[in-house]
């Protein structure tokens, strides 16, 4: 492969190092897993000229899929870029995962790219995650064409499809194209715009494509879509709906301009169709690219923050502009060390240069920068607005954050990113390995936004968090072959606290005689519960000097010590009020130690009579589910031991929302039944709540395991 790409180079995009923005295109190709994302994208490089031979995921040749993870599994786990030239444009390419565990990819993608091409599933159709994606580039206004693939597989229905883009997204689509039969009878397809059907030659791959004329067979269906597609575009091009409604001829050039007017407002989706695996349909994708997707001047002007005025100042995507980018991600290579994935909105970079991180406020120094293909590079001298490269010599930098001109401060809106939803415990199987864990995993933390690293300081486990079963496996992996880290893998525990039911009083005396000066501290005090969320109340009733005002403090640091040890299952104690009104002191045997011992003894003993209770950590989930799988979430919420709070109908999406407190307990293995009750349509979101009391059989079985360790 690598033969391969350098030949490629002589005629591709070395050629020209610099194109104009218009002569840019930044585009994502986005999807549900499976849906053919990474074969488009291989076939984009043969057509393209990147690559002389065409990779292939199921033989883990994919340029694109270079992970040894991604290999193996035939996943995309990390978004990978790319630069191709089609029609005397340059093409930046991102291909993003489709698996919802890694959709943090997706989304630093979506924020600096200014097109999508969206493949779904001609038998599939509009899949889970398709609408993820789908809401995710709504987000950040990208338009987007789709790409119905797989047009040759046993089942597939294009306009089926196209009627769920329909219902399940919300969206407008516009077929520019048909399909010639279907299954094992796909042939072609008919391009609605030029009317001729396309076939391709098997040959070579797909790179001859033969314009014929239309199948007598489909002449009614061509002539119904192709008027409901120039009656859509004409809804929002008054020139050719005038041209439509007098009956006149519509040149190609019309609907072209209409529909690219359309589709870069966000207001329709041009929809093609092929089979990327049978090397059909590829090229017209291209074409679409270049034709109606904008260029970076087309989108709307980027806008951020002056850090020295805060006045909100623009960068238009031109080289006269200070430079201004976008940090959108962050790898490290073993052979050139720390990337950092940037998106150029204005101005020109030149290697060797020293830029302002106005983010973090420190200067940094690009020593080189880098055209990236996949995981290989080629350098470059300089880099413009709209360019998508890859920096090598910045340290203090992570992901969102901005770089620009030193003397033309600016701060550009970040990106948001979902928080991690499911935990591990880990600890490294040998002592030599603890060091080694640790910089693995700032490091893997550091590349990743969704992935978070932790200790629990009750527990003491190092945590591990991400976005399901599959991130972190992921992450345990490359713990492993990367860094080369042995590590045993755990369940969490849960973080229980304890609190009293009821006041009680105890008399305690600390009195120890050793023969020589002794030790001795007499309290009295009161326990008695407080409101949920208090924390600890401490009264102060010592009159007349019955124990001197300098052991107080003593009193209550002993107080507060058996507190974090807990009276029941050692679990820390809260919402706990302590009322001292009582006790004597020795003038020789008494000590602020002595104090502190009869202070925390006191405790113990009235929390043991005041019959303590047992609380459990209460998350709020948030769960987002379309209305066929309503019931079965609600079902499975109630076995969770859940609180239904609220439930929220959305109409135009078809989508209720489910809010809820669920016990910490019950969340755990929720993410993947999620999955599959709602084959992955659903999404949620939780967070700590509160604390609240545990049921009587839960309170017995932590209490029987503590006991049992113990």
């Amino acid at each position: 492969m690598q033969s391969d790409l350098v030949e490629s180079e002589k005629g591709n995009v070395a050629s020209k190092s610099h194109f104009s923005p218009e002569a840019t295109r930044n585009i994502g190709i986005m999807a549900h897993i499976d849906a053919g994302k990474t074969t488009v994208t291989e076939r984009v490089l043969y057509y393209t000229g990147r690559v002389h031979r065409v990779g292939e995921v199921h033989d883990g040749t994919a340029v694109m899929d270079w992970m040894a993870q991604e290999q193996e599994r035939g996943i995309t786990i990390t978004s990978a870029t790319t630069t191709c030239q089609w029609m005397d444009h340059r093409i930046n390419v991102i291909d993003t995962p489709g698996h919802i565990d890694f959709t943090a990819e997706v989304e630093r993608s979506l924020r600096v790219l200014d097109g999508a091409v969206a493949v779904f599933c001609a038998v599939g159709g509009v899949e889970p995650q398709s609408e993820t994606v789908w809401r995710q580039a709504d987000k950040y206004n990208v338009p987007r064409i789709a790409f119905i693939n797989k047009m040759d597989r046993t089942g597939a229905d294009f306009f089926r499809t196209v009627e769920m883009m329909i219902e399940r997204l919300g969206t407008q689509p516009i077929p520019i194209q048909i399909p010639i039969g279907s299954a094992e009878t796909f042939s072609g397809i008919v391009d609605l715009i030029k009317m001729k059907a396309l076939k391709w030659e098997d040959h070579d791959f797909g790179m001859t494509v033969h314009e014929v004329p239309i199948p007598d067979d489909m002449k009614d269906v061509v002539d119904d879509y192709r008027s409901r597609m120039l009656e859509l575009i004409a809804d929002w091009d008054d020139d050719l709906l005038v041209k439509y409604l007098e009956g006149e001829e519509i040149s190609e050039q019309n609907v072209n301009d209409g529909l690219r007017n359309a589709t870069i407002a966000g207001d329709v989706v041009p929809v093609l169709c092929g089979a990327a695996l049978k090397n059909k349909g590829i090229q017209p994708i291209l074409d679409s690219i270049v034709s109606y997707l904008p260029n970076p001047r087309e989108v709307s002007a980027i806008t951020g923050v002056n850090p020295q005025t805060d006045v909100v100042e623009e960068r238009l995507p031109d080289e006269t502009q200070p430079f201004s980018a976008l940090a959108f991600k962050i790898m490290t290579d073993q052979h050139v060390g720390r990337l950092t994935f940037l998106r150029v909105y204005s101005g020109v970079l030149a290697k060797g240069t020293k830029v302002y991180n106005s983010s973090t406020r420190k200067v940094e120094r690009v020593n080189r920068l880098l055209q990236m293909h996949a995981n290989r590079r080629e350098d470059r001298e300089l880099v413009y607005a709209g360019d998508i490269v890859a920096a090598i010599g910045m340290q203090d930098i992570t992901t969102g954050d901005t770089i620009c001109q030193m003397d033309a401060p600016i701060v550009l809106e970040s990106m948001d990113f979902p928080m991690p939803v499911i935990s591990i415990a880990v600890e490294p199987e040998t002592k030599s390995d603890v060091d080694k864990m640790n910089v693995a995993l700032a490091r893997l933390a550091e590349e990743d936004p969704t992935f978070k690293v932790h200790q629990d300081p009750e527990t003491d486990q190092m945590l591990l968090s991400g976005m399901g079963e599959l991130h972190l496996e992921i992450i345990m992996d490359r713990l492993s072959r990367e860094f080369k880290v042995s590590a045993n893998i755990g369940q969490p525990q849960v973080a229980y606290r304890e609190t009293v039911g009821h006041h009680s009083i105890v008399d305690k005396k600390y009195v120890r005689q050793t023969g020589g000066r002794g030790q001795y501290g007499h309290v009295c005090l009161e326990v008695y519960p407080i409101d949920k969320g208090a924390g600890f109340e401490f009264v102060n009733e010592i009159k007349g000097g019955v124990i001197p005002s300098e052991y107080i403090p003593a009193v209550r640091k002993g107080i507060e010590s058996a507190m974090g040890i807990g009276g029941l299952a050692g679990y820390p104690i809260v919402d706990v009020g302590v009322r001292l009104f009582d006790g004597s002191y020795h003038p020789v045997d008494s000590s602020e130690m002595a104090f502190s011992v009869a202070g925390s003894m006191a405790f113990k003993e009235a929390v043991k009579k005041s019959s303590p209770i047992l609380l459990e950590p209460i998350m709020t989930v948030e769960v987002i589910v379309p209305d066929d799988y309503l019931g079965k979430v609600m079902g499975d919420l109630n076995s969770r031991r859940s609180q239904i709070l609220d439930t929220e109908v959305r109409s135009k999406s078809r989508v209720q929302v489910i809010k809820a407190y669920v016990p910490l307990s019950g969340t755990f293995g929720y993410v993947k039944t999620l999955r599959s009750l709602t084959q992955g349509r659903s999404t949620h979101s939780m967070e700590f709540s509160h604390y609240s009391l545990v049921p009587q059989s839960i309170f017995e079985e932590v209490v029987s395991a503590k006991t049992s360790a113990e």
